[in-house]
């Protein structure tokens, strides 16, 4: 079978995906989660910008350092790569599309019970005041999630090349309105880039540290009122809500650009669109 051809199952799994980046961009354009809750800003401390910025940074450094065995534990990493291996050789030899789209059907199997953890940490820690201490857990479980998504789409996440293509992943997730439209386009076109360079980052000149820092900002500022809200005593549940909101978020852009990345490779020849 021509995979390039017009009727093939990859070309109808691009235009699939094309659809889902479409929803994703139209509600990131509708505004921020939190906008209900930006009436704190008279009440939010000076400080707890930065605070948050070094805390998220401190999380990701640590885990990456430190972390990434102990997340693997949570998980089954062999079972992801084979399940990769098994529908990689089912769409070589059915070539169909229930072949082609059991990647994204296991790459958003790993949503389910991430997002249960964070509604369990973020609304447990939520009760007793914890805001800025929950970040740590909140990490984990994002890095869990966008593991067995990349594993699901055959991309391994030990080498800092590929942990900073995650964390670009979990940063421009982060972003609204036409600041996401603006970071979406031009990270798609970095994607391009990637598989035009034999699926490296080679091309892209932000190292690991750099990446953190930008990813750390991105969800400080898009967090700051949650995780207000979440550090103060009995109320803070109704920050702690909003951590699988955000889990969610992030896990379901993750899906849309390792799937792009991984139909990239199937479909190289044909134009982007998004």
């Amino acid at each position: 079978m021509n995979l390039h051809s017009k009727k093939s199952p990859w070309d109808k799994d691009w235009k699939d995906l094309e659809k889902k980046e479409e929803k994703f961009k139209a509600r990131r354009q509708e505004g921020p989660t939190s906008a209900l809750i930006n009436k704190l800003d008279r009440f939010i401390p000076k400080k707890l910008s930065s605070t948050l910025d070094a805390a998220f940074y401190k999380g990701f450094a640590l885990i990456f350092e430190k972390g990434t065995g102990v997340i693997e534990k949570t998980y089954n990493k062999e079972k992801r790569k084979a399940n990769f291996m098994i529908n990689t050789y089912a769409s070589e030899i059915k070539g169909d599309k229930q072949s082609v789209r059991n990647f994204t059907r296991h790459a958003k199997s790993a949503k389910t019970t991430n997002l249960m953890v964070s509604s369990l940490e973020g609304v447990g820690l939520g009760l007793v005041g914890a805001g800025v201490p929950d970040i740590p857990l909140f990490v984990a479980v994002v890095l869990k999630s966008v593991y067995e998504i990349a594993l699901s789409y055959g991309y391994d996440y030990q080498t800092d090349e590929e942990k900073v293509f995650i964390l670009k992943v979990i940063e421009v997730a982060m972003y609204d309105e036409d600041e996401f439209v603006n970071a979406n386009e031009e990270f798609n076109m970095l994607i391009d880039e990637i598989v035009r360079d034999g699926d490296t980052m080679d091309g892209y000149q932000v190292d690991k540290e750099a990446q953190i820092k930008l990813t750390a900002k991105a969800l400080s500022k898009e967090m700051l009122y949650t995780k207000f809200l979440q550090g103060q005593l009995i109320i803070g549940i109704a920050g702690g809500i909003f951590d699988p909101i955000y889990v969610n978020r992030i896990s379901n852009y993750a899906v849309l650009k390792y799937r792009r990345r991984f139909l990239r490779n199937k479909v190289s020849s044909r134009p982007s669109s998004l």
